[in-house]
């Protein structure tokens, strides 16, 4: 089959940054899916990959952690899913990723597409959505559509994202007041158009921003851009037993006691977690991506995909990369396959 991959951490106008090679169609065991792919996502942990290292890889890495794709062959151990079933998913950060004609993926990350939704439309989905439920329902223990979430308050730290913008419609959808923070009209008018209630400035100070709008703190924190920047921001806006989670690191020491009076509580959202510790709950991914095909399908939730490029070859995957590495993405770019 053919592959698309690197081998050297090159700046994406190089000729080799990434490039197509002939590899092995590999065969499914235990949980494993053979899924041909249709359609894949670019996503920020794409270009992290490429770019961060110094040397020569011995063999070519596939990138590509969102993908919709057909079952063609299962594992013995699959009851989830039969062949000729699409489906889309993120996969695993220690397997090789969807930049190929052919993925092996665990039945238990993987969900049945919405149907309503194109290949390109789907292939947006998975990595943020999984990331966006995890940080919102798990990791800050928000009860889906409890009554009581009409009272509660989220900043959502960069609204426009690719996660921010799966966040935005379901904390929308929990039943939260959600302000995201934007700094652009059209950044602006997308986070409002995907559930946010209010928007703040992320380019202003933020304890200002949010205390303009009235409120002097915030219940929920979910940071999706700049931790080391908004951290005392953060800490600050939280409420007294208030809880905040991050996706992304921080380059220098964070400062913990910040949030000790406060009794708040703080933690990491890292979507890859399950499948990369194996963890007891890896099945959670599964009935996660379920859950959110179904509300796709309903209409309560709308795919964030902004940008098409057609077919699936090294230009238009080097374009993708181009687009994320501007940071200034609104929603997620795909490159597809004709729809089947």
């Amino acid at each position: 089959m053919q592959a698309i991959g690197f081998q050297q951490h090159l700046p994406i106008t190089a000729a080799n940054s990434l490039f197509t090679f002939e590899t092995l169609i590999p065969t499914p065991k235990g949980h494993d899916l053979l899924v041909e792919v249709n359609a894949v996502a670019v996503n920020p942990v794409d270009v992290g990959v490429r770019q961060s290292g110094h040397t020569t890889l011995k063999k070519p890495k596939i990138l590509g952690w969102d993908a919709v794709g057909i079952v063609k062959k299962i594992g013995k151990d699959v009851t989830l899913f039969k062949p000729g079933e699409r489906v889309f998913y993120a996969g695993s950060f220690k397997r090789p990723g969807c930049n190929s004609q052919y993925q092996l993926v665990d039945e238990r990350i993987v969900g049945h597409a919405p149907q309503k939704l194109s290949n390109a439309q789907a292939a947006a989905i998975p990595l943020t959505a999984l990331t966006a439920w995890e940080a919102l329902f798990e990791q800050l223990a928000i009860k889906p559509q409890n009554p009581q979430n009409n009272a509660a308050v989220i900043l959502i730290i960069n609204g426009a994202g690719g996660v921010g913008s799966m966040a935005t419609q379901l904390a929308h959808w929990a039943g939260l007041k959600v302000i995201a923070s934007a700094s652009r009209p059209e950044t602006i008018s997308w986070t409002i158009k995907h559930g946010a209630d209010l928007t703040v400035n992320h380019h202003h100070n933020l304890v200002t921003e949010v205390h303009d709008l009235g409120y002097k703190y915030v219940d929920y924190l979910l940071e999706l851009n700049d931790l080391d920047g908004h951290w005392n921001e953060m800490a600050e806006l939280i409420k007294p037993t208030g809880q905040i989670v991050s996706i992304t690191e921080n380059r220098q020491p964070i400062d913990l006691k910040k949030l000790t009076k406060k009794r708040a509580k703080f933690a990491w959202e890292w979507m890859f977690s399950k499948s990369y510790y194996q963890t007891a709950d890896l099945l959670t991914q599964h009935q996660i991506l379920e859950k959110v095909a179904d509300l796709l399908n309903q209409g309560k939730l709308q795919s964030t995909l902004t940008k098409e490029l057609s077919p699936i070859n090294v230009a238009n995957l080097k374009k993708a990369h181009q687009l994320v590495e501007t940071n200034k993405m609104i929603g997620k770019v795909v490159i597809s396959n004709t729809d089947h």
